[in-house]
């Protein structure tokens, strides 16, 4: 039989709101979880994040980009961005060491394939073009190139921090269940964009299989993101501050 399975992904650090996350997947009977990467990169609480980690029922973790970032980072990456260098000083060794050994993609359970952003990299979006500078679905003969050899009916990805799910007309379910702890950001690559929720709730996704197929929900949880907030800016990080307590990093 298989359980209900709690999809989180892109935490970034924020112990408030994956603590939050998984005190109500476990009220919604969720048994066990899959953590789709970019886990503790992020001016928060990364070392209580891999706490809680290490004591939920967490089946599956795979590594982020951003998780790269820490374990390949060098004196001068350190100099150069004030966070990471917070990172590393507050993880310590353990998490750190424990990262590398992650891999980019998992299988469980024979039907569920695990990534970050797509199949073979971990900063290509799986479901979304952003070069207008906002998310666009991609047509579905992108994704299903992207996807190349993956044949698994479910697909998780993450990446996006944008909770969504798109059905590919041979039945195979690609689903993101958005970030757990941060809810907007911008970046310069592949071109300038913006991703935003427009809500400053932690988001996860719960899956099931049941006679007819797949029933998946998604969850927007509330927390206490003013003090998620507040850390950043205590880091000189109003940007993150932005993004977590207004799901926006646009005024439009």
């Amino acid at each position: 039989m298989f359980e209900k399975l709690g999809v989180i992904a892109d935490i970034h650090g924020n112990a408030w709101a994956l603590e939050a996350v998984l005190q109500d997947a476990v009220r919604r009977g969720v048994t066990r979880f899959v953590n789709l990467g970019d886990i503790l990169y992020g001016p928060l609480r990364p070392l209580d994040t891999y706490k809680l980690l290490q004591n939920a029922n967490v089946v599956a973790s795979i590594s982020g980009n951003q998780d790269r970032q820490i374990f390949e980072a060098t004196a001068e990456n350190l100099r150069a961005n004030p966070t990471l260098a917070f990172v590393i000083e507050n993880l310590g060794p353990e998490p750190i060491a424990w990262l590398p050994r992650l891999h980019a993609t998992e299988v469980i359970d024979g039907s569920v394939f695990l990534c970050h952003g797509s199949p073979t990299s971990d900063t290509t979006y799986l479901l979304e073009d952003v070069s207008s500078g906002r998310p666009i679905v991609r047509p579905e003969s992108a994704i299903i190139e992207l996807l190349g050899a993956v044949r698994q009916p479910v697909i998780l990805c993450g990446h996006t921090h944008i909770p969504r799910m798109v059905r590919l007309a041979d039945g195979r379910l690609v689903l993101n269940p958005g970030s757990v702890g941060l809810p907007a950001y911008d970046d310069t690559t592949p071109t300038l964009h913006y991703m935003e929720t427009h809500s400053p709730h932690a988001s996860y996704a719960v899956l099931e299989k049941v006679p007819a197929g797949w029933n998946v929900s998604f969850h927007r949880i509330a927390y206490e993101w003013s003090d998620a907030a507040k850390q950043t800016r205590n880091l000189n990080r109003e940007d993150w501050a932005r993004g977590i307590q207004t799901g926006r990093m646009t005024t439009d």
